[in-house]
């Protein structure tokens, strides 16, 4: 990645800046836009799209910027193909628009960036995905249809997922084994909810249903899905192994059973409590001697195991890397590399009774957690992505796992659509058992 850096610096001297389309101006992206406009040479905004158009103005002003107001295609075309910034409220417009060389989803919504992401691979846009949630419940059919109009999906560096990602591509290059790709939490507690998360929430500027997902486990649960389905890894069990540790990462590596780690070909798997956190690791293997002679010189230890770790994620800092990696390099970061790995199926959070009606990610209703695709699809599993406003048919204790039997799915929609797609192009024998329009 340290090479990223040079070419962008020579964009900036030829004045020909990456010019990027982002979708949202939450917090996330807000701090994506200072990054790039103040400290990424040879990259910029060109254009924002919110539907709180106040919030796109803002993310422009911070960093000393102002932006044209447009609400067609043809001033927007306009603007942005004379250099200008804009902000408009209808992302949509951002799919058909000419002069820019990639456009970054960052709403955090899942049936709204569904049709944005859509639209953009119909009109044949390179899209960056800062939207687990999305990538984990339909990565696997909108890359499918990505790869068939030739255009690049992908993840993004400072999420969880990329940031493994890079260390796994790290650590196969050195010749070794990944054996777990891991993702290291200071909590878990499947109970938490927008209540308990309230004051954390507002010091961090952040929506309490985004910080409960982050307790209770449904937002591990998603990014361990997309890192799945990038590298082909399963879970050990259904919620992952999830040890417990007040140490160090490198500790960890006596804990597991390699030969059953080998066996699975390898797991994606969470820890709780260990240093250096918030970080992700990947414990990996070799069988060379050689190989073993110096990771031991080098001081990771005498293995079968040895302990590969970043020590942070810095979130919409190094998302500018994927975009510079994408439209320089045609690197894909991270992207499914074939249908399901892992799902996050759900759990119910609370007792629930007949008729109600779930409320969404982060709520007060329900949690997630991984299960293996194929066990998902026989046990007919509801995948956490499309339980906000189903209905439930019958009453469910705390902790039940719900399926596509209990419930009854809202209104037909795109999202409801493509996991049909996706479940009946990979996992076409269980089909039937999904419930249809």
């Amino acid at each position: 990645m340290i090479i990223v850096d040079k070419y962008l610096q020579e964009r900036e001297k030829a004045g020909k800046p990456i010019r990027v389309g982002l979708w949202g101006a939450g917090e996330m992206a807000k701090g994506l836009v200072n990054q790039v406009m103040r400290y990424t040479p040879g990259m910029e905004i060109a254009v924002i799209a919110n539907r709180t158009l106040s919030k796109a103005q803002e993310a422009y002003e911070y960093t000393g910027h102002t932006a044209q107001v447009c609400d067609n295609l043809a001033d927007l075309q306009a603007v942005v193909s004379a250099g200008g910034l804009a902000v408009t409220e209808n992302g949509e417009l951002l799919c058909e628009l000419e002069g820019l060389d990639l456009l970054v989803e960052c709403t955090g919504t899942v049936h709204y960036a569904a049709n944005l992401v859509m639209k953009a691979i119909e009109n044949k846009k390179h899209v960056l995905l800062f939207n687990p949630e999305v990538d984990a419940l339909v990565g696997p059919i909108l890359k499918v249809y990505a790869d068939k109009a030739s255009v690049m999906l992908s993840g993004a560096d400072g999420d969880q997922p990329g940031v493994i990602m890079n260390l796994f591509r790290f650590v196969k290059g050195l010749g070794l084994t990944p054996l777990i790709c891991g993702n290291i939490k200071g909590l878990q507690d499947f109970y938490r909810n927008p209540t308990t998360q309230a004051s954390f929430a507002a010091r961090w500027q952040l929506t309490p249903e985004m910080v409960t997902q982050f307790a209770d486990g449904t937002k591990i649960s998603i990014e361990q899905a997309c890192v799945a389905n990038a590298t082909g890894m399963g879970v050990a069990k259904r919620g992952m192994i999830g040890l417990n540790y007040n140490g160090h990462i490198d500790d960890m590596v006596t804990m597991y059973d390699i030969e059953d780690l080998k066996s699975k070909g390898g797991v994606v798997d969470y820890v709780v409590g260990p240093k250096p956190g918030p970080g992700v690791f990947v414990f990996a293997t070799t069988d060379d001697p050689k190989t073993k002679h110096y990771l031991e010189y080098g001081k990771l230890g005498p293995g079968p195991l040895y302990s590969f770790y970043t020590p942070y994620h810095l979130i919409y800092f190094e998302i500018p890397i994927s975009i510079a990696r994408m439209v320089l390099f045609q690197d894909i970061i991270m992207a499914p590399i074939a249908g399901p790995v892992v799902e996050v199926v759900t759990f119910a959070k609370t007792d629930l009774k007949a008729g109600k009606v779930l409320d969404g990610l982060g709520g007060y209703d329900t949690y997630g957690q991984c299960e293996n695709a194929t066990t998902a699809r026989q046990e007919n599993l509801l995948p956490v992505g499309l339980a906000e406003g189903a209905t439930l048919k019958r009453d469910l204790s705390r902790d039940d796992v719900i399926t596509f039997d209990d419930i009854e799915l809202p209104a037909d929609n795109l999202v409801q659509r493509l996991y049909r797609e996706q479940t009946q192009l990979f996992f076409p024998e269980y089909q039937a058992k999904t419930v249809e329009a």
